[in-house]
């Protein structure tokens, strides 16, 4: 018995290898095509039965993109059919940028993560705060979303009134919000996602730097990564004919929602547009892969490992074993096939775009996916971005690094 142990054991320790060492030369492990095939109609016949507009999906080894899939027309209205060219808005995913941002200035020793954050927006102190003074609130809270503040932007908005704004025009409106607002629980006693925490972040960062946050984020996060193509709000005029718009589908009519959405104040919070090329920089950054000769200029390793490091245990709208750490979400995702597999990333859902990134950290793979129509009448693990999710976690992933089903 012992014997047949340590010869499965062998014969899975090989197979780890042989998945990594595939990995490593850029070779697609035995079974890759066929997998993504699946993966691939999963795509198409979601997307068409959902009615979706456009949508696109990447899978990428090793900094390339090995797999692309591109679904419709970025604009009903005389837009052009998916490609690696189509924009598409990232929403919540902007979150990675603003966390890799504040942390340059933390090791620049421009700030302390534990300082306050009345020390940099004294506003905050109108928060009420049953649980003590707003003095007790860090900046380490707001990047672990573990400081107590709600979920969403205002503390009360009526989505049915189209007239009222989507997002507050600027500073000043957050500010007066302040006193409507509350602490739910004790600061640093558990993670609850926070969109105004990661906006107030943003803030910071204009303060301590003298920059605009996107003017901050672009000179030292996109300009050395080479992300040409990104952007935040309002689209270059060049760049126009590339934009995605976005649709709810309602009663099986699209409705489009507009392809500009200027996030306004919150544009720390989610307010970022780029192509899915773009989106591979970025992730290839993540995972030290591609053309890495200026990472290091934008953080070390061991500062973005400190970053994906898990804190506590978060709900982000689904079923996955969340944890949070500076604003990268990491999953422990249990494989139908045994074991558990272990994912970095992050999604995003505004209007009607709703996207996700992920990467392997074993392998060094990452997926991308983004979309910009929600069909109203799909619930759950029916939808398009659910069930490619789950196809990529189950049967692409765990193929790089050694998991997969033998």
């Amino acid at each position: 018995m012992k014997i047949e142990h340590a010869a499965r054991a062998a014969v899975a320790g090989l197979a780890l290898i042989a998945a990594a060492s595939a990995s490593a030369q850029g070779k697609a492990p035995a079974g890759f095509d066929a997998a993504w095939k699946d993966v691939a109609r999963i795509f198409h016949d979601s997307a068409k039965s959902e009615g979706t507009v456009a949508a696109s999906l990447y899978f990428v080894q090793e900094g390339r993109v090995a797999r692309a899939e591109y679904h419709g027309v970025t604009d009903l209205d005389g837009g052009r059919p998916v490609d690696a060219s189509a924009i598409y808005h990232w929403a919540s995913i902007t979150k990675t940028l603003t966390g890799v941002a504040l942390m340059q200035l933390r090791d620049r020793g421009l700030i302390n993560l534990d300082d306050p954050i009345v020390k940099y927006l004294p506003e905050v102190r109108k928060v009420h705060n049953p649980f003590g003074p707003m003095d007790k609130i860090t900046l380490r809270h707001l990047l672990s979303h573990s400081s107590g503040l709600r979920a969403s932007t205002f503390p009360w908005r009526d989505h049915e009134k189209e007239w009222q704004p989507h997002e507050p025009a600027d500073w000043s409106q957050v500010e007066a919000m302040m006193p409507y607002s509350e602490i739910a629980f004790e600061p640093g006693s558990r993670c609850s996602y926070s969109n105004p925490g990661i906006s107030m972040l943003g803030r910071v960062i204009e303060i301590v730097t003298g920059d605009s946050f996107e003017s901050y984020v672009t000179k030292n996060i996109l300009m050395p990564l080479s992300m040409s193509r990104s952007y935040f709000d309002n689209t270059p005029y060049f760049l126009v004919p590339d934009k995605t718009n976005n649709y709810f589908i309602r009663d099986g009519k699209a409705e489009p929602q507009g392809r500009e959405l200027d996030t306004g104040a919150t544009v720390a919070n989610g307010g970022w547009n780029s192509t899915l090329d773009d989106m591979v920089r970025w992730l290839n950054f993540w995972n030290g892969t591609g053309d890495a000769r200026n990472y290091d200029l934008v953080l070390s390793r061991k500062t973005l490992a400190e970053m994906q490091q898990p804190r506590c245990s978060i709900a982000a709208g689904d079923d996955l074993d969340q944890k949070m750490g500076f604003t990268f979400f990491t999953i422990n995702y249990p494989l139908k096939s045994g074991g558990v597999a272990h994912y970095v990333g992050h999604t995003g859902g505004q209007k009607a775009y709703n996207d996700y990134v992920y990467i392997d950290p074993v392998s060094k793979t990452a997926v991308i996916f983004a979309n910009n129509t929600r069909n109203l009448s799909v619930k759950g693990n029916a939808s398009l971005y659910r069930k490619t999710r789950e196809a990529v976690f189950e049967r692409i992933f765990p193929l790089f690094d050694g998991k997969a089903a033998k």
